[in-house]
């Protein structure tokens, strides 16, 4: 009875035919595995603009700057609205406009434009003692004094002062506490001399010699635009157009009028 088992050469020939089958089929599965993860990716990128857009959007309509801007537009063209109206109508736009403030607000605000007007006219040099002036109020004004320290070696001081017997706590009828200079030390007078012995901290010397830079950092500046800082030449000009003429005619005839200045200079020229 003859075996129906393929032969050798038989399996060899369908394992071959069948293998190029089978890498056909993975490749086509490779091929949808990765267009599906393609289309996740671009799924998931779309959403993610949309809300980063959702997100810009909102955020333009809220910009404090943005509704600033338009805020100032509006009351800028509302403002010239009412100034050609009232003029059509033959009308005080000044004194129409004043109907919405309050007596307060109008004094209030001509005693700020009064105070910007000062100031302006401040800015210009008058004197070295209003220059004075206005360093002073300058410094006083970016001063930033450490009350909490302050009170602290207050209270220390205060705590010394009674134990050493100079200085009494009373309390008056009121019932606040008071306190007496017996010998008359504690309580600073014209007279008085212990600020010497006082020795600042290494911030507060700092903070001078800071001061001090930015002083002379300023008074330097002010000399060079006044024209007299590090220029040792004659002085050949009236201001600061003329000086700019002629150094620029210097630059283009110094080298044929040399012979003739050194001339003058020496006193030689005919």
């Amino acid at each position: 009875m003859a075996s129906l088992e393929p032969s050798a050469s038989q399996t060899t020939e369908l394992t071959s035919t069948l293998q190029p089958e089978n890498l056909a089929i993975d490749k086509n599965e490779e091929r949808q595995a990765r267009f599906k993860a393609l289309q996740a990716r671009a799924k998931k990128s779309a959403e993610r603009n949309l809300k980063e857009a959702a997100a810009e959007s909102q955020r333009l309509a809220t910009d404090p700057n943005l509704l600033s801007s338009l805020s100032r537009k509006q009351a800028i063209a509302s403002h010239n609205l009412l100034k050609a109206d009232t003029t059509a109508a033959g009308e005080d736009f000044e004194r129409k406009r004043a109907w919405d403030w309050t007596i307060e607000e109008s004094e209030k605000w001509d005693k700020r434009m009064d105070k910007k007007a000062k100031h302006r006219d401040d800015v210009a040099f008058q004197d070295y003692r209003q220059d004075s002036r206005k360093v002073y109020k300058r410094q006083l004004r970016e001063m930033k004094p450490d009350l909490e320290r302050y009170e602290k070696e207050k209270a220390d001081a205060m705590k010394k002062a009674a134990a050493n017997g100079g200085l009494e706590m009373i309390e008056t009828d009121d019932g606040e506490i008071a306190a007496v200079d017996k010998n008359g030390t504690f309580y600073t007078t014209a007279d008085s001399t212990d600020f010497v012995q006082d020795k600042p901290d290494r911030a507060a010397v700092d903070r001078l010699v800071t001061d001090l830079k930015k002083a002379e950092e300023t008074r330097l500046r002010k000399r060079r635009d006044r024209g007299k800082g590090g220029d040792d030449s004659d002085v050949t000009y009236i201001n600061d157009k003329n000086k700019q003429f002629n150094q620029k005619l210097a630059r283009f005839y110094n080298k044929y009028t040399a012979e003739i200045r050194d001339s003058f200079e020496r006193g030689t020229a005919i």
